[in-house]
């Protein structure tokens, strides 16, 4: 009884790890699904580049405050490159892509199709990491991935819009920051990949600023300056710090998938906080991706 106990006692810990990476990692999800009303919020304000560059401020300058109050040491020079791919995918890129496309589309398309971001998130990391995944998983991920295509497509009667486009810029840069990020966090705790990365970009979220701020309209208000704080305080830096951990516990792949909850949480917000319609295909398509969420979840 006693060398079974000891021989169950690593698997249970093991079990135990792996679920609060997976919490980790939809509380991360949960967080960054009010981005995109959080953004709308924010450039009712101001202009998109310019809230983009204050955003990247802010959480730069608070990473900083977190990373010389509790005296991390600096990152690793083999550390540099990843965490340069980070910044230039989710501290710059997808922020600023995803504000201009929703300039011109609503929140409730552009969640659905930011849902292609969980396949492309794993195609990236099984690409950096050489690792094979079961073709349970590539099947369960395919298929969330063609419902977004759908959807985006009979949206627009077939068409591809401007929106469309950044969106697909976003969730490519987007898709790299992830997977290097994760990988990071399999060494790194998550919250120093994120800080780091946003303390990089510190000089890009200046210069975008000071060039912006007098070219695009400021008109600030209550729901806008709401909207900055989440998207820099929550989006940009805090919702990373679980995320990036439950990665770092589960993998980047697996993690990924989660993200496939995403769209349904989004359209959830945009109905009930920015007063959108919610069109009949938009849940349909919410529940297919998120069925495929247990397939992955359960493939090797």
């Amino acid at each position: 009884m006693t060398i079974q106990n000891s021989a169950t006692a690593p698997d249970r810990e093991a079990i135990s790890t792996a679920r609060g990476g997976t919490v980790a990692a939809l509380l991360g999800v949960a967080s960054f699904s009010l981005s995109a009303p959080a953004t709308v919020w924010a450039t009712q304000g101001m202009g998109p580049w310019t809230a983009t560059g204050v955003r990247g401020l802010l959480a730069g300058m608070l990473a900083i405050a977190l990373l010389a109050g509790l005296r991390v040491p600096r990152p690793r020079r083999e550390d540099l490159r990843g965490l340069l791919v980070v910044t230039g995918g989710c501290v710059i890129g997808f922020p600023l892509l995803s504000a201009l496309a929703l300039q011109t589309s609503t929140t409730a398309h552009t969640a659905v199709v930011t849902g292609l971001l969980p396949i492309a998130t794993a195609s990236a990391a099984a690409l950096l990491t050489r690792r094979t995944l079961s073709w349970r998983f590539w099947t369960a991920a395919v298929i969330g991935a063609a419902a977004v295509v759908v959807f985006t497509f009979t949206r627009h009667h077939g068409a591809v819009s401007i929106a469309d486009l950044y969106l697909v810029a976003a969730l490519i840069v987007c898709a790299l920051g992830y997977a290097e990020g994760g990988r990071l966090a399999g060494h790194l705790p998550g919250w120093h990949v994120i800080a780091w990365a946003v303390v990089l970009a510190l000089p890009i979220s200046l210069a975008i600023t000071l060039i912006a701020a007098p070219l695009e309209p400021i008109d600030l208000s209550p729901i806008s300056l709401v909207g900055l704080a989440y998207i820099a305080g929550i989006s940009q830096l805090g919702g990373f710090v679980v995320w990036y951990r439950g990665m770092g516990i589960i993998g980047v792949a697996k993690a990924s998938q989660l993200q496939l909850a995403q769209p349904l949480l989004t359209l959830v917000w945009s109905v009930l906080l920015m007063g959108e319609h919610l069109p009949v295909a938009a849940p349909i398509t919410a529940v297919v991706v998120l069925l495929c969420i247990v397939v992955t979840q359960r493939s090797r």
